[in-house]
């Protein structure tokens, strides 16, 4: 420490570190390890402290209050982040949707939600992401990697906290609930959508007309619209279509005339 001395060097991008516990932390960023895992909800992490960090929100612990407006936080650094909205410091404010943030790497995250950025790149099939723990995930489905299973029904997950969120079906569980309207939901990623309703919050503008979106799918789906694209295939006509519901509808018909011409072979 003392003479500067980095003596720990990374084989995947040359970064030196004077100890070694720093240099197996670091490489986790390259193979995406993730030792820690939330007993609660199956979310893993790189650090111990990022974990214990974390499970605060299962207790729903907040001990980090702001002095100008009361706002509670689980973490001193989410505290800190929060009082720069008052003094102004290093805020950073969406031009599309006027969202702040605080963060400059939470907001270029966010940016990428309205520029349509994917940098991370699966070299197996091509597929790019917008996040890196998107394309972790994604890996798994060539690996066909799956070692979380339902006891109730034999399917196989490959994230622990998918298979948390699957087992919710069969115990009927509910566990995120609005404070707008009671509404309960067994997954948060709902809850976040539903209570848009209730705020009016449309966070996905198109960039081609400025329609505004809840969600991120119907965005892309009216996206088609301006860019022609139609990636649902009719396997028994070759015809294409925007929308996966479309070209469902337009099975049907298929079945129909299937049906009757068996019907009229079984007359004959």
């Amino acid at each position: 420490m003392h003479t500067g001395e980095d003596k720990y060097k990374c084989s995947e991008c040359g970064k030196t570190f004077s100890r070694s516990t720093n240099l197996l932390v670091h490489e986790r960023t390259h193979t995406g390890e993730k030792p820690y895992e939330c007993s609660n909800c199956g979310r893993s992490f790189t650090h111990s402290s990022n974990l214990r960090a974390h499970e605060k929100i299962h207790t729903r612990e907040k001990p980090y209050a702001c002095t100008d407006c009361g706002q509670t936080f689980y973490h001193s650094s989410s505290l800190t982040a929060h009082e720069r909205i008052h003094t102004g410091e290093n805020v950073h404010r969406c031009p599309h949707c006027e969202k702040v943030f605080t963060r400059g790497s939470v907001f270029r995250k966010h940016m990428r939600i309205h520029t349509g950025e994917k940098p991370f790149k699966c070299s197996d099939c091509g597929k790019s992401f917008s996040q890196r723990c998107n394309l972790i995930i994604h890996g798994k489905t060539h690996t066909g990697e799956r070692p979380f299973k339902c006891s109730d029904c034999g399917r196989n997950f490959s994230r622990k906290c998918d298979l948390i969120a699957h087992k919710r079906i069969h115990t009927e569980e509910d566990p995120y609930k609005c404070p707008h309207c009671g509404k309960s939901f067994s997954q948060k990623s709902n809850l976040v959508i539903h209570e848009r309703i209730h705020t009016d919050e449309n966070p996905y503008p198109c960039l081609h007309c400025g329609k505004r979106f809840r969600q991120k799918g119907n965005l892309m789906t009216h996206v088609r619209i301006h860019t022609g694209e139609k990636p649902y295939q009719c396997l028994d006509c070759g015809r294409r279509f925007s929308q996966k519901g479309s070209l469902t509808s337009h099975e049907k018909t298929h079945s129909r005339e299937k049906r009757t011409s068996c019907m009229q072979e079984v007359r004959a």
